[in-house]
């Protein structure tokens, strides 16, 4: 399952609390209502509680905290497919229910609040508050939730994919809607539609200011009526947007908001140069800044403003506890240069991590070996117990060395071993087909180059892409460096147009039907899907089922083991690295409670303004 902005949300065990009595359900024969969801424990939270343990309920509402984004954006509506929708709409609109940051994979009721749902697991109905508000007083209704859905399923592809197994909806009343599955047995599926935007229908079928009809389909810079804690506010095309706290928000007292939703305004500057959002940032134009790049937190900061403690720098694991990760230069399979795979491990062989983590990233990184890195769900050594019972249970051949090898990324501690990688690459290549010619290499019957195009959004990562392109060369591979605005990359990313790109894939410690959208073969033509390497194969088709219709977390954890060891194995990815902290630059004008949550830094959801903090910066600049 798929996580929200500011933490974990997903899953599979059936786990939950109870708002019905046993007798009431062996009189009735009816699923309890539900108060909460989680697919790993039971709710940490009994039904009564009075606010999550993360925030200050007393914290003071007030002031503007100032954020930054790359790129740019022309569109406020966040369900058409066409355009870039701006950050952070997330704000304005609820959902039906809304995840702890301190559990794995567990709902609370936001709009609705309470769903049920039988032991197999084919259907389930949300039932809305009555007080549930949009912000122009019209009741939220079941309505809305049906409607919503239809938009989502329809326009935007991406979702469609995500919910494809539910087969319809009946509105039992006002309140109450059901959603019907296409098969029994999948535990997650009645929690991911917790998750769902839920949209005005009012408001979208009627005509604008001007009169002209809505069109959901379409783009659109008009603000949008909503319900969520803000509301759209100042808008500057492409450039600038900001959200201004709704004071009568219908949920401001509900439990899983109070001390939260604590800033006034929450403003968001573009920025198409990354050098340039830094300085900025440096010169105060904005509070909070996530920092990537490893040469900058090791040299960019060194300023009076963090010698006098005006700029606080601070690494938080909070972020890396809840969630796998992968990152990475992903190579398209829909190529015909990369659907060998002796090609795609060629490429890995010919990355020296080790040179670029002693000059360019000053030591700070290890390398990913696992889809679910820094997780239970990794996969490691040798397969053992019920991951190799699941293994050797599968229809579809599995590589035989994944039961003699374990999977380890080449390593260059030094000019030999360097050059051993290098020659183990050409003999992959060879073996692939290829040989050299005139310091190229060429397709040994076609003499067509080996030539590979990288399409990079902006320029940040060119020092890393010149090492790449420079070992490469030296085995004869052309890497060409494309380099192309949000837009485009967007764009070119949609609809597949590219050899290799960099990005990847945070995963919740319950995966489910998100794994489809992922590596599943139906997903591999789906443009709005996340398969960007383009897997089409029937083993992980097979061990994603497995996953989704697992019987209990044993047989997921095995199963999520033996999908991630293929997945190493199959190549799809140069592995990029990582460090298990979150590098956060900030302003100090904030405070947060003494205990964060366990799985997200909450900013700046439960964080607040600082006024006797804010004063000691404007007094010493």
């Amino acid at each position: 399952m798929r996580t929200k902005l500011y933490g974990p949300l997903t899953g599979l065990a059936l786990a939950v609390a109870s708002l019905a009595s046993p007798s009431a359900i062996a009189e009735t024969n009816e699923p309890e209502w539900r108060y909460a969801d989680s697919l790993i424990s039971a709710p940490q939270m009994p039904r009564d509680f009075k606010h999550f343990p993360y925030v200050n309920p007393d914290a003071p509402k007030g002031g503007t905290v100032r954020l930054s984004w790359t790129g740019t954006f022309d569109s406020l509506n966040p369900v058409a497919s066409k355009g870039v929708t701006a950050i952070g709409l997330g704000l304005v609109y609820d959902t039906l229910m809304t995840p702890s940051m301190s559990e794995s994979s567990t709902e609370y009721g936001l709009i609705a609040d309470a769903l049920k749902y039988p032991d197999d697991f084919s259907w389930v109905t949300y039932r809305l508050r009555p007080e549930a508000r949009w912000h122009d007083g019209k009741q939220i209704t079941a309505e809305d939730v049906g409607w919503s859905f239809d938009q989502w399923t329809k326009l935007a592809p991406r979702e469609k994919y995500y919910y494809r197994h539910v087969t319809g909806y009946e509105i039992l009343s006002p309140t109450e809607i059901r959603f019907n599955f296409a098969e029994p047995g999948n535990r997650e599926a009645p929690q991911i539609l917790g998750s769902l935007m839920i949209l005005p229908k009012h408001w979208w079928t009627a005509s604008d200011k001007d009169g002209d009809p809505r069109d959901i389909s379409r783009s659109t810079l008009e603000a949008p009526l909503s319900s969520g804690a803000y509301r759209v506010g100042k808008v500057v095309a492409g450039r600038s947007i900001s959200y201004d706290r709704v004071e009568d928000y219908w949920a401001k007292d509900l439990n899983v908001n109070v001390g939260s939703n604590n800033f006034d305004k929450i403003a968001y500057d573009y920025y198409r140069d990354e050098t340039v959002q830094l300085e900025a940032f440096k010169a105060d134009s904005f509070d909070w800044r996530t920092e990537t790049t490893a040469k900058n937190w090791a040299t960019a900061y060194d300023i009076p403003q963090v010698e006098n403690q005006q700029i606080i720098l601070e690494k938080f694991p909070q972020t890396y506890r809840g969630s796998g990760l992968m990152l990475g230069f992903i190579l398209n399979t829909r190529k015909e240069m990369f659907q060998d795979r002796r090609v795609r491990k060629a490429l890995n062989y010919a990355l020296n991590f080790e040179e670029m983590n002693r000059t360019i990233f000053f030591g700070q990184y290890s390398r990913f070996t696992s889809y679910f890195d820094g997780t239970k769900l990794a996969s490691s050594g040798l397969p053992e117990g019920r991951e190799l019972e699941i293994l050797k249970s599968l229809k579809a051949p599995v590589p035989e060395e994944i039961f003699t090898e374990p999977y380890e990324n080449p390593a260059s501690e030094d000019s030999r071993q360097e050059r051993s990688n290098l020659r183990e690459a050409l003999g992959l290549l060879k073996e692939a087909g290829y040989v050299q010619k005139q310091g190229k290499l060429v397709n040994e019957e076609t003499g067509k180059p080996l030539t590979i195009e990288y399409l990079m959004n902006g320029g940040r990562f060119e020092r890393v892409a010149l090492r790449y392109q420079a070992s490469l060369r030296k085995i004869g591979i052309d890497l060409q460096l494309r380099v192309v605005d949000s837009s485009q990359f967007v764009n070119r990313v949609r609809s597949r147009d590219f050899d290799m790109m960099y990005t990847g894939w945070a995963q919740s410690l319950s995966p489910g039907n998100e794994q489809r959208g992922y590596w599943g073969s139906e997903s591999a033509d789906n443009e709005a899907s996340q398969n960007y390497a383009g897997v089409k194969d029937p083993v992980i088709d097979e061990l994603i089922n497995i996953i989704i219709n697992s019987d209990d977390r044993e047989e997921l954890i095995a199963a999520t083991k033996a999908m991630d060891r293929i997945l190493m194995w199959e190549q799809y990815v140069v592995p990029s690295w990582t460090s298990p902290f979150s590098r956060i630059a900030r302003w100090d004008r904030f405070s947060h409670a003494k205990q964060l949550p366990e799985f997200a830094i909450g900013f700046p959801t439960v964080w607040w303004w600082d006024e006797a903090k804010a004063q000691k910066v404007r007094e010493a600049n």
